[in-house]
């Protein structure tokens, strides 16, 4: 079952920060890093949550 993690993410394209939940990944570097979709304007986003 995948990680998600749900919060505040800023969205670059609305210059706002949006609540959203989103699925966990691990980068190459071992970082781990939330990813999902901005709910007005379909932007992906990104989180740094730090090492995994």
């Amino acid at each position: 079952m995948a990680e998600t993690w749900s919060g505040e993410f800023y969205c670059v394209k609305c210059k706002e920060k949006r609540e959203a939940s989103g699925e966990v990944k691990v980068n190459d570097k071992g970082t781990r890093m939330a990813k999902a979709q901005c709910p007005v304007c379909s932007t992906n986003l990104n989180r740094i949550l730090g090492k995994a």
